[in-house]
């Protein structure tokens, strides 16, 4: 029987906006008069979420444009506002509007906010571009964005790229702050579990920002009992999984936005799109989101149903005071989630339409096998036939990647064939993102002797050297369950966000972790990891027989920090694991991902 989660107080992450907010408006009450502000494409959700249009035009804003390179305003007011991340390529766009304007405008006065933090690297490119000082510079912390009540992320989707690619570490100090600001509002997490080596970096880093100078922790007052930080590199195949939950498949059907859906005519049946905000507070969403996709539609009928009788009410209303009171205080909400509930029906129907094209349910099963293990050849054979039919290049580069990762390397026989056919399909220029694939990890080609063909002195950031790396944490952590007999409708196996199929490496190692209290006693795991692990552990949950000593009672609310992104998949077995352990998870990650936005972000985009 599932635990019943604890009713111990935690942090109101509201109040992340509410600093953003304040700061936000102190910075634009210092730029008197009227103004324009260009917004950075990348900052123009997260500040629609955090502040919105409203608090802008408040604060003497008076035209909102995006920071595009071709956008070269000569016009307009005498104070001009850039917010934008600290980015070469937002500030070279920068520099291009400020050289192309000064000359006309010589009254102008521009002013550069940077979100989160100024980097000397861009105030260099400035110098270098002739206009430092020719405008006035400064910043604002906006660190974690809540999406949800259990959901918080600094939305940086170049994030991954940056560090686990280009080997950038500068972003490392943003996830340290927004630790130590979780931390200024649920007090020091007592128990830190570092799992990856970036992931050490970064605690490194919030102690080193914290110094010795702070005093001694109380940790009966800590809100959070438990951090667990994880690197993304330490579990690959868990995103390339197609995902079969309903929130999940949102994402890779229509994409989620900063917690935003947009639904095109298809869902809405109209000629306009409608954009819909994706939280907890929506009743409908709320009860599906982490429904395997097979329970949803049946739901959905029966809520159907249930409003159609709510709105039947008011024709049984005898007096003037009933119905004025059903109109006061339900027919609104009924209203809306009438409107809801079509959108979420429409989306069903459109995923359906997805799935019973293309190939999906012999692409699903391919992935299935590769987790498995079994059916080699035949899958390999499928993975050709995609190339050679030229179906869409990131589908196919997620099961060349999967077959990989769970073979711990492909045949150089197979890789070379597979390359070279996809050099043929999809353009040569796309060697660079082989190149990319491999230096990450994941996609490699294995020697004649089965090992990772890879020189050791070059061996990509990330890559196991040990050969049956998955196959070996495949067993030991049963992430594909034996038995077939998976409950998906009342699931008792976290295995259910994959049909079944596999459990997310990533939860199965935060479970463990949690379990024993740090890495002592899973040594026969850590030594399969890509990363270093790493435990600081101050209080013992005392609610174990093992730990009868006095001390303070650890708070049962954990925050999970996944460096690199994480899915909706992770998320909802994260939930699961949740409920039956007792536990309340708070999820924070760097940005929310799928498959198809990690290959992405790695590709060579044709020019």
């Amino acid at each position: 029987m599932a635990a019943s989660m604890t009713s111990s107080p935690h942090p109101d992450f509201q109040y992340l906006k509410q600093k953003f907010c304040q700061d936000l408006e102190q910075h634009l009450s210092k730029i008197k008069g009227k103004k324009d502000i260009f917004i950075d494409h990348e900052l123009m959700k997260p500040l629609d979420r955090m502040a919105g249009a409203a608090l802008l035009k408040n604060n003497g804003v008076d035209k909102i444009f995006k920071l595009v390179s071709n956008q070269m305003a000569t016009d307009g007011l005498e104070q001009r506002v850039y917010l934008t991340r600290p980015r070469m390529d937002s500030v070279k766009v920068i520099t291009e509007h400020v050289n192309a304007d000064k000359g006309q405008n010589h009254k102008r006065k521009y002013h550069i906010i940077f979100v989160p933090r100024r980097l000397h690297l861009c105030e260099m490119m400035l110098e270098y571009e002739g206009i430092h000082g020719d405008v006035t510079i400064s910043e604002i912390e906006m660190h974690l964005i809540p999406l949800d009540r259990d959901i918080l992320s600094l939305e940086l989707p170049f994030f991954f790229r940056t560090l686990f690619l280009d080997q950038d570490e500068t972003w490392l100090h943003t996830v340290a702050r927004s630790i130590i600001g979780v931390q200024s509002l649920a007090n020091t997490i007592p128990n830190v579990y570092c799992i990856g080596r970036r992931a050490r970096m970064t605690f490194d880093l919030v102690n080193m920002m914290l110094g010795d100078a702070r005093p001694d922790p109380d940790y009966t007052k800590s809100e959070i009992g438990s951090l667990v930080i994880i690197d993304r590199d330490v579990d690959y195949v868990t995103p390339l999984c197609s995902q079969v939950t309903y929130e999940g498949l949102l994402d890779d059907s229509f994409g989620i936005k900063c917690g935003f859906i947009e639904f095109g005519p298809e869902v809405t049946g109209k000629d306009q799109t409608a954009k819909l905000l994706l939280t907890s507070d929506d009743q409908i969403f709320e009860e599906v989101r982490n429904r395997h996709f097979s329970n949803v539609l049946g739901y959905l009928s029966e809520k159907a149903k249930s409003l159609q009788q709510d709105f039947d009410k008011r024709h049984t209303l005898q007096s003037v005071g009933d119905m004025k009171n059903f109109v006061s205080k339900e027919l609104r909400g009924l209203k809306q989630q009438k409107t809801n509930l079509a959108y979420h029906i429409g989306a069903c129907e459109q995923i359906l339409m997805k799935k019973n094209k293309d190939d999906f349910e012999e692409y699903l099963q391919t992935e299935h096998s590769f987790l498995e293990g079994s059916s080699l050849r035949e899958n390999i054979t499928f993975v050709e036939e995609l190339v050679q039919k030229q179906h869409s290049m990131i589908p196919t580069l997620k099961l060349f990647s999967l077959l990989s990762l769970t073979q711990d390397g492909v045949s150089s026989r197979d890789y070379k064939s597979l390359k070279t056919q996809f050099l043929h399909s999809h353009g040569f220029e796309q060697m660079l993102t082989f190149n990319n694939l491999n230096k990450l990890g994941m996609l490699t080609e294995q020697d004649q002797s089965g090992q990772i063909s890879t020189p050791i002195g070059k061996m990509p950031s990330g890559v196991n050297l040990r050969r049956s790396s998955y196959r070996n944490l495949c067993k030991k952590l049963n992430l594909v369950p034996k038995t077939e007999d998976i409950d998906l409708k009342r699931p008792t196996n976290m295995a259910y966000v994959f049909s079944g199929a596999y459990s997310p490496l990533s939860c199965k190692l935060i479970e463990q972790v949690l379990n024993k209290e740090g890495f002592s006693g899973l040594e026969d795991i850590t030594k399969y990891l890509t990363g270093d692990v790493y435990s600081r552990v101050e209080v013992r949950d005392h609610s174990r027989p093992k730990s009868a000593a006095a001390g303070p009672k650890l708070s049962k609310t954990v925050m999970v920090y996944f460096l690199g992104g994480c899915t909706y998949s992770e998320i909802t077995a994260l939930r699961f694991l949740g409920r039956i352990k007792g536990y309340r998870f708070i999820i924070s990650t760097t940005s929310i991902i799928n498959g198809s936005t990690l290959l992405n972000s790695v590709v060579e985009k044709s020019r």
